[in-house]
């Protein structure tokens, strides 16, 4: 459990690291052009960060395995390909929530911002135990 909570943080710290470098992702009242406090952007954030995680557990295991040529043909570059679609998708899936997540277009933003989500995840899970002890 403790794993589990420590790698939704993971993600929201790096949604967060995406939304403040790419303008076409915004997340939480950034959407609607309020202005949030603390506590409500850190939920939003944590929100987002649990529904992209369990986006990348129950569906990009089977897109995955469907684009497994491709990815092969491709020396992995595909992958990136993939996890864009999983922001995509969590983007689609948060516009029937009253937590907003936006990305603005695909290739530019979703794919950079999979690009710079994929590396913070990595450099915090060097320093962040992952809980699995």
């Amino acid at each position: 459990m403790v794993g589990f909570l420590i790698r939704v943080a993971v993600n929201a710290v790096a949604l967060a690291v995406a939304a403040w470098l790419l303008p076409g992702i915004r997340i939480g009242s950034e959407v609607a052009g309020a202005d949030p406090s603390f506590l409500s952007t850190a939920l939003s954030y944590l929100f987002v960060g649990l529904l992209f995680g369990l986006v990348n557990a129950i569906v990009r295991p089977v897109i995955s395995l469907l684009t497994l040529p491709l990815t092969c043909l491709t020396l992995g570059l595909f992958a990136i390909v993939i996890n864009a679609a999983m922001l995509m998708l969590t983007s689609w899936i948060t516009s029937f929530t009253p937590v907003g997540f936006h990305v603005d277009t695909f290739f530019w933003d979703a794919v950079f911002g999979s690009i710079v989500i994929s590396i913070v995840s990595v450099l915090i899970g060097w320093v962040v135990p992952d809980g699995r002890d």
